[in-house]
């Protein structure tokens, strides 16, 4: 399956990120994020369906939460950064 990963700059960023998406009805998780992606080290990232990036990002901005970064996680398991 693909996914989308919000990378966020704190546990608690990312924790408030999932919970925003949730109250708009996007399916969200928290996780480590990999690190082949995370620049710092030990980040955590947002992870949500492929279909809702866009819902997401416009919700967020709304909110005054703006992601870090953004990477499509393909079904093999690649990253990718998508410019958000």
């Amino acid at each position: 399956m693909v996914y989308y990963l919000i990378i966020c700059r704190s546990l608690t960023y990312a924790q408030r990120t999932a919970h925003v998406l949730e109250r708009a009805g996007i399916p969200s998780s928290v996780l480590r994020a990999p690190k082949l992606i995370s620049k710092e080290g030990c980040g955590y990232c947002v992870r949500i369906p492929e279909r809702r990036l866009t819902d997401a990002l416009v919700i967020l901005r709304r909110e005054g939460m703006a992601p870090k970064q953004v990477f499509l996680q393909s079904a093999d398991g690649a990253y990718s950064e998508v410019k958000a």
